[in-house]
């Protein structure tokens, strides 16, 4: 197994931003529970772009949970703060890490 970086850029909604951090436990729990979850890091560029990166073991765990993602919790208030087409997601093989 090779450690995956799941890397997802996204921007929020008019107005979602106020509470999102705030709202975004259920979306952390959710991904703690997930096979292969090791962390996650959630952060906002100037631009107001959200950088979201979550480490898994393998790339096959990270994206069996983005696949389970949107049905089991894309109703939950952190999810809908998000303007859909903006959403963008990467896998890369960790390289280093310390």
């Amino acid at each position: 197994m090779t450690e995956t970086l799941e890397i997802v850029s996204f921007r929020l909604k008019p107005g979602a931003t106020a509470d999102f951090v705030a709202s975004n436990g259920v979306v952390t729990d959710w991904l703690a529970r997930q096979p292969g979850f090791l962390s996650r890091q959630l952060g906002e560029r100037e631009d107001g772009e959200w950088i979201d990166v979550v480490r898994w073991q393998s790339l096959e765990q990270a994206q069996s949970a983005a696949q389970r993602i949107m049905p089991e919790i894309g109703d939950c208030k952190a999810m809908q703060a998000i303007e859909p087409a903006s959403v963008t997601m990467s896998h890369v093989a960790v390289a280093l890490s310390r």
